[in-house]
């Protein structure tokens, strides 16, 4: 059987902060996502998808480097990406690919290194390292502090002078306009507060944020024309400030919102107790706070989809719905108060888990359209798919994730028994004094298999759920001698894993085999390069 012809394009979209159960493709009964919908109907959706990381620096730097957090080494925000890793536009320029991003990388220049190889940080030989690969078509990180401190980041970004352009003024449009309500007397109701999460933004829809950010996209696919192109589409939304533009503000309301999983008794796990203190988790935790920020979560979400809905018309509309590989996923959840805990930092299910849709437009994938896979995958498994559906080759030697394209096109290839995602609370200051851990004792690691979770922690014991039958994790078995053997396994999982870590990235698997035939020991010498161990 011939192999199909690469794809041309890539679409890789990515949300900031969606669950995947807020969609209507993966079950939610109100929340309805027809757009997103459509692409699931077109390709694959893949039903165990997790992230790497549950905050936004590490999880993108997997997606960008396929490879897990304890490889690239980016533990939480504002933490640089090695210069010597490679990320998804090393791997596709040198093969003609402008590889862009419209959106959000959460990346952070690596000055140390730049200055010790004597780039300067502001150079175009370090742009691409500051932009962690990517040529940066719109970088869009989100809306910064009213702090002095972010002024000239502020002032430089380009939807802050966008919005000046369309007349919205002030000293920080970003947050008067796209992030705050009016009061009645007119004030300025700051998006921050998560009190007025069910007024409208000032700001019009049509200058909002994920507004601008599809514009831009449609703008770059169509300056492209028929040169290849990889482009990483990346919506701030529906991340914090918890605001939404008329009329996505006012979709929803508490009649639509999913049950809490709150159980009556908790676990009794030291780090999960640590995280339940925080602000945001004790706020989550009322019914007033969730019933006032989750309508508008779910208006965000409904926008972004209206937006993906005139993006995929205009790709259908120009022939690049036909030759272009379609990845749509999140880089993590949010709690939403579940657990009683706010945020994303902590490996269970809603923030550790992520929607993946992916379409591949060739015949070959006809066979899969429409399906739900149920294989554990990660985010990881992004870049090695898009270099498999282009056709380049494949890094094994620096890769940690699995292309999906086989699944895609209806081979049973042996896979994965489990699923990796890690944590460093070290930069959570209230939980790690709280628990006494010395800054390099924080980490927690997740072993997700068929059946079971099991979540490791520097110097307390382990948490286990059985998943089968306690899908909300709420009877943690961490301490239970009934399940000590499902423990040793899953521990026996974590080393399997940390052993199989890709640490030799200098050199191809293949150069090392062509190395490896110059120093055959003990063979004749004429099949040697290098004349060792000869009488």
């Amino acid at each position: 059987m011939s192999e199909p012809k690469p794809v041309r394009n890539v679409l890789y979209i990515m949300c900031d902060q969606l669950r995947r159960d807020y969609l209507s493709c993966y079950g939610h009964a109100h929340l309805h996502t027809p757009n997103i919908d459509r692409l699931a109907a077109a390709g694959v959706r893949f039903s165990r998808a997790y992230t790497q990381g549950t905050i936004c620096g590490p999880s993108r730097m997997s997606a960008y480097t396929g490879r897990y957090v304890s490889s690239h080494q980016v533990a939480w925000n504002a933490v640089p990406l090695p210069l010597e890793e490679l990320t998804i536009g090393d791997y596709l320029r040198p093969h003609g690919i402008r590889t862009a991003l419209v959106g959000k990388t959460h990346a952070t220049p690596n000055l140390e290194a730049l200055h010790r190889l004597h780039i300067d940080p502001d150079s175009a030989q370090a742009e691409p390292l500051n932009e962690v690969g990517f040529d940066a078509y719109l970088r869009h990180d989100g809306i910064y502090p009213d702090s002095p401190l972010f002024d000239d980041k502020r002032e430089s970004a380009p939807y802050t002078r966008y919005l000046r352009e369309q007349g919205y003024g002030g000293r920080n449009p970003w947050h008067e306009w796209a992030n705050a309500a009016q009061g009645e007397d007119g004030e300025i109701l700051s998006g921050w507060h998560m009190r007025n999460a069910g007024k409208p933004a000032r700001v019009a829809e049509e200058h909002s944020e994920t507004v601008y950010t599809t514009d831009r996209a449609i703008d770059f696919i169509s300056e492209q024309a028929e040169q290849p192109w990889c482009l990483h589409l990346s919506y701030i939304k529906p991340h914090w400030p918890y605001i939404a533009p008329a009329p996505y503000h006012a979709l929803y309301g508490a009649e639509h919102i999913q049950a809490p999983i709150q159980p009556g008794q908790t676990s009794d796990h030291p780090v999960y107790q640590a995280f339940r203190q925080h602000q945001e988790s004790v706020n989550f935790s009322r019914d007033a706070v969730r019933l006032t920020v989750i309508p508008t979560y779910m208006g965000l979400i409904k926008q972004i989809d209206d937006q993906l809905g005139r993006l995929f018309d205009f790709m259908q509309s120009t022939g690049r719905w036909d030759d272009t590989l379609i990845v749509f996923t999140s880089d993590h959840g949010d709690f939403l108060g579940d657990h009683y805990l706010g945020e994303k930092e902590f490996l269970l299910e809603p923030a550790v888990g992520v929607p993946l849709i992916v379409r591949d437009p060739r015949a070959s994938a006809d066979i899969s359209r429409g399906t739900v896979d149920a294989r554990l995958v990660e985010t990881i498994d992004a870049l090695p798919t898009f270099l498999d559906a282009l056709g380049l080759p494949a890094a094994d030697h620096r890769l940690e994730g699995r292309s999906l394209v086989p699944l895609l096109h209806g081979e049973q290839p042996t896979w994965r028994h489990y699923a990796i995602a890690e944590y460093d609370y070290a930069f959570q200051a209230p939980a790690r004094e709280r628990l006494a851990q010395p800054i390099d004792r924080c980490r927690m690691t997740m072993v997700r298999s068929e059946r079971w979770k099991y979540l490791a922690y520097d110097g307390f014991r382990p948490q286990l759920f059985d998943l089968e039958n306690d899908p909300q994790e709420v009877h943690d078995l961490g301490s239970d001698p009934a399940y000590a053997e499902v423990r040793e396994t899953h521990l026996g999982y974590l080393f399997e894993w940390l052993r199989g870590l890709k640490r030799r990235t200098t050199i191809s698997h293949t150069e090392i085999e062509v190395r490896g035939q110059w120093f055959r020991y003990g063979e004749p010498e004429a099949e040697k390069v290098v004349q060792i161990g000869v009488w």
